[in-house]
């Protein structure tokens, strides 16, 4: 049996294959925000927990798990990453005041501050990432939030 000496795609070419297409968005967006992130001393995962933490942050305590869900990331890779960011002092990780089994977390004083410092760091990046769309750019935000729903795999 011979195996064929070509790609058994359904895609004329590469340039017809969604998947590879977002592939190399995703990378070249991906080193676009390494590079703003770079001054604060913050990969990206840091810079998404910190700024989702401190979204969330209110009154009611913020459980792990929560911030794991709201970020999208690997519940094990978000404790891993908090660690981290407790130890320079972005981040308190308490006891939670109703569940024994829960950690409560609050972004500190310092942490908001370089979350927000950051974060105009990462919008201008996104403009500037994504000003090639123009006006079609809420649309393409609007598709992205209908993949991130799709739960295939």
């Amino acid at each position: 049996m011979s195996v064929p000496r070509r790609l058994a795609t359904v895609h004329a070419d590469a340039d017809a294959s969604p998947g590879l297409l977002l592939w190399q968005v995703t990378n070249r967006w991906q080193a676009a925000q390494r590079a703003a992130l770079r001054p604060f001393d913050l990969t990206h995962v840091q810079f998404v927990l910190l700024a989702s933490l401190t979204w969330l942050d209110n009154e009611d305590p913020v459980t792990q798990k929560e911030l794991a869900e709201h970020a999208a990331t690997d519940p094990m890779m978000t404790s891993q990453v908090l660690r981290a960011l407790e130890g320079r002092g972005l981040v308190r990780r308490g006891q939670h005041p109703s569940d024994a089994r829960a950690r409560a977390l609050s972004v500190t004083r310092a942490g908001a501050a370089l979350a927000n410092r950051a974060l105009v760091a990462v919008e201008s990046c996104d403009a500037d990432f994504f000003a090639p769309l123009g006006r079609g750019g809420g649309r393409f935000t609007a598709q992205l939030r209908a993949l991130r729903q799709n739960t295939v795999g």
